[in-house]
C-alpha cells in the first residue's frame, strides 16, 4: 500500500523486452534505502516488485497485463519517473490510501497556468467516470490528488486537478502537456462500493451501459419488482395458567 506522496523522481536507466513481458532497471538512490529482495515500489503509480537492487537502482519485471494498462509500455531509456516506497504500519497518511493497482490511463487535454498554480484536465474513460467524484481522491501517475472538477459531456468525461509548485517541481506533472497520457488509479473505497452495488437485490443491468463499464447498474421499474411484505396481525392463542414466579 501506499499514500501517494512521492519521494523521489527516479530516472530508467535500462528497458529490456520480451515477447509478453519487460524487464525495468530504474535508478532512485532514495527508493532503495532499506530495500530488500521483493518489497514493493510504486513506479509513476504502477507497484512493481524489486527483483535485483545495489545501492543506487533497483529492476523490477513488468507482465504483460501491466504493459497494456498502463504507460509502462512506453517505458525507455532517461524518462523521469515518480517513486514512492510502501507505505509502513505507523506512518503518517499524508495522501490517500493507494493501492499501485491502476485502473488504466488518460489523456492530458488542458493545461491552464495560474500564478501559483497550474490546473490541468484529463480525459476519463466511461469505466472511470462513475468512480471519480468532485472533492474526492484519485492517484495520476502515482500521485495523490484532489479533484477539483469533474465534467460529463457529449464528448466524453474529464476531471481536473490544481496542481500547487510543490506537485509540479517534485513530480512528473510538472512536465505533462496535452497530448501526454498518465497513469489513473481510482479511490478503493468508490470502486468497493460500485461492485457490491452490482450484486444488491432490486438492481437490474443497464441494457446500454457499456460493456466495460465499471457499475453498469439502474434500479429496476417499479413493475418489476417484487411487492414489500405486508405485516401480518398478530395471532394470540389461548391465555395459560401461570404459577406464579419470574417469567
Amino acid at each position: 500500500m501506499f499514500t501517494g506522496i512521492i519521494e523521489e523522481l527516479g530516472t530508467i536507466e535500462r528497458v529490456e523486452r520480451t515477447a509478453d513481458a519487460a524487464r525495468i532497471t530504474v535508478r532512485g538512490p532514495l527508493a532503495v534505502e532499506g530495500v530488500a529482495h521483493g518489497d514493493s515500489i510504486a513506479v509513476s503509480g504502477v507497484c512493481l516488485t524489486v527483483v535485483e537492487f545495489d545501492g543506487e537502482r533497483f529492476t523490477a519485471d513488468v507482465m504483460a497485463q501491466t504493459l497494456a494498462m498502463s504507460t509502462l509500455d512506453a517505458a525507455r531509456e532517461g524518462l523521469a519517473v515518480n517513486l514512492e516506497r510502501a507505505a509502513r504500519v505507523g506512518d503518517r497518511l499524508g495522501g490517500h490510501i493507494v493501492q499501485g493497482h491502476i485502473d488504466g490511463t488518460a489523456e492530458v487535454l488542458e493545461v491552464r497556468p495560474g500564478e501559483a498554480w497550474r490546473v490541468v484536465r484529463f480525459s476519463l474513460d466511461p469505466a472511470h467516470a462513475p468512480l471519480v467524484v468532485d472533492k474526492g481522491s484519485i492517484a495520476v501517475d502515482g500521485v495523490s490528488l484532489t479533484v477539483s472538477a469533474v465534467g460529463d459531456e457529449p464528448g466524453g468525461s474529464w476531471f481536473e486537478v490544481s496542481l500547487i509548485p510543490e506537485t509540479l517541481t517534485a513530480t512528473t506533472l510538472g512536465e505533462r502537456e496535452p497530448g501526454d497520457r498518465v497513469n489513473i488509479e481510482t479511490d478503493i473505497v468508490a470502486r468497493q462500493v460500485a461492485r457490491m452495488l452490482r450484486f444488491a437485490p432490486g438492481w437490474a443491468s443497464e441494457p446500454e451501459a457499456r460493456s466495460n463499464s465499471v457499475i453498469g447498474f439502474q434500479a429496476a421499474p417499479l413493475s418489476q419488482q417484487s411487492p414489500a411484505p405486508q405485516p401480518s396481525a398478530p395471532q394470540f392463542g389461548e391465555p395459560r395458567p401461570t404459577t406464579g414466579g419470574a417469567a
